[in-house]
């Protein structure tokens, strides 16, 4: 019998379902949401108050009443964005700019960091801590540093205040990268606003292509080898011989590249249906034969951000060489540390920012003098390999949940190895192999045919469009797990 409170349902928060991108009901939503846009995108007021409304709707339907937080925090730093514009001299302004970060900062430290901070001193102290019951809202530190970066850039004379509060509303709570980002620059977004809503045939081909590589991405990959591979290792090292759990690290690595970089590519692909051009946030970072070159390809938006805001404003390289790789140690640290409150994401942040320091004093070192030595890490094939491995040896240390489970995992690697099992293991888990490698194939094809693709499906009808974005769609109902597995940045 037909039940209209079933369907109603299904528009009012659960926090046992929050919205994605990967969902039939999403998909629902945003068809009727297109609709509508296709009728107002020519006037911006409309469009502009239209789609702030569906994005805290969006917002809502991920973290529920807390997108009062949303508003509160849009009106805040629309208000302290005037009063640094146009306040009368350098010391108001830097007034209002500190506000702002205690503000923001603050935010973020009392959802993000409260428990953990109070779980240090209680450690400390010798007593027992019972957490306080403080929600997460889904993508709090992704809109905490897409609003700073407003802010920050008025302050430094780069950018503008919006004339209205209802065009900053859109820029921050804009739906594509709300929750798990790219995070968009202010300066890079706000002048979109004010042109007219135009999407090219290339910018339409772009969209559904990304759109159908990110899907392929995060559930057919990523969520395949995370349902029935990775989180039975990382559950239990124990259980599993160290051959198994190195295979288990290389999958995690792949996981969490398909889950982030296809969240990016839907995020790019649904803003560009709707005439808005985001940045790249991932260009095959496992491709990268250093550990500075990562960076440069691995989450682009936040490594670009830091850099910006954090690592030069501490100095970057103009206080000499030893206050340089400090400068770098301090911000992939904080770095860390926004990925989430941990130790284990504070000691990734930390080896990472080793890793760049160490990097950074190579280059030095060979620039005076090169040697045997420096021809033999300057290969392509060997920096590519031991970048990957330190890389792949860090995400042990970000998925684990605590430093335990990481060592077990280092422990079976290194003394209970068992070699001798991988053909066994092939045979028992040959569909996890084959995603794998699939994965890995992909990711490590050369650059000029994944452009060549893209230009194919950007030129290509639109009935095959369809069709390929209709295949993919049916390989993800064969392949998706019972329940629907939130993207892993949803976290942060």
């Amino acid at each position: 019998m037909f039940d209209i409170s079933k369907i109603l349902q299904q528009f009012v928060y659960n926090p046992q379902e929050p919205i994605l991108f990967n969902t039939g009901f999403f998909l629902f939503l945003f068809t009727g949401f297109m609709a509508v846009y296709a009728l107002l995108h020519k006037t911006h007021r409309a469009k502009i108050t239209f789609v702030t409304l569906f994005s805290l709707y969006f917002y809502y339907k991920s973290s529920g009443i807390y997108f009062l937080i949303l508003i509160a925090s849009t009106v805040v730093d629309y208000t302290l964005a005037n009063f640094i514009y146009n306040g009368k001299n350098a010391a108001q302004k830097k007034f209002w700019l500190v506000v702002s970060l205690v503000v923001n900062l603050g935010l973020l430290g009392y959802f993000k960091y409260t428990n953990f901070i109070l779980s240090v001193f209680y450690n400390l102290a010798n007593n027992e801590f019972e957490p306080l019951d403080i929600f997460l809202p889904v993508g709090v530190s992704f809109f905490t540093f897409q609003s700073l970066s407003y802010t920050l850039d008025i302050y430094r004379g780069t950018l503008k205040p919006v004339k209205n509060i209802f065009d900053y509303a859109f820029f921050v709570s804009f739906f594509p990268q709300l929750v798990a980002g790219p995070i968009v620059r202010a300066h890079d977004f706000i002048p979109q606003l004010y042109k007219p809503t135009f999407v090219s045939k290339e910018m339409f081909g772009r969209a559904l292509f990304l759109i159908s590589c990110g899907l392929f991405k995060k559930a057919v990959i990523s969520d395949y080898i995370s349902v029935n591979f990775i989180d039975r290792i990382f559950d239990n090292p124990t259980l599993y011989s160290g051959f198994e759990n190195l295979i288990g690290v290389y999958a995690y690595a792949l996981q969490i590249y398909c889950d982030f970089s296809g969240y990016s590519d839907m995020a790019i692909g649904i803003a560009l249906l709707l005439g808005f051009e985001f940045c790249l946030n991932f260009d095959s970072p496992y491709q990268s034969k250093s550990i500075t070159e990562f960076w440069r390809k691995w989450h682009m938006s936040l490594s670009s951000w830091l850099r910006d805001y954090l690592y030069i404003s501490l100095g970057g390289n103009r206080g000499g060489k030893i206050r340089t790789y400090i400068n770098l140690f301090i911000t992939m640290l904080l770095g860390g540390l926004w990925h989430g409150a941990s130790f284990n994401f504070i000691f990734w942040g930390a080896m990472h920012g080793a890793g760049l320091a160490a990097h950074k004093y190579y280059l030095e070192i060979k620039n005076k003098a090169a040697n045997v030595f420096t021809k033999f890490f300057d290969n392509a094939w060997v920096s590519t390999i031991i970048t990957f491995h330190f890389v792949c040896f860090c995400w042990i240390f970000f998925r684990a949940p605590n430093f335990d489970i990481a060592k077990q995992l280092l422990n079976q690697i290194f003394t209970q190895f068992n070699g001798s099992i991988a053909y066994s293991f092939i045979t028992s888990y040959h569909k996890i192999v084959l995603v794998i490698l699939l994965g890995y194939a992909l990711h490590f094809i050369p650059k000029k045919y994944e452009t060549a693709s893209l230009a194919w499906f950007t030129n290509t009808s639109f009935a095959v469009k369809l069709v390929c974005m209709l295949a993919v769609i049916i390989i993800f109902i064969q392949v998706k797990s019972a329940e629907i597995q939130p993207f892993i940045y949803f976290q942060f």
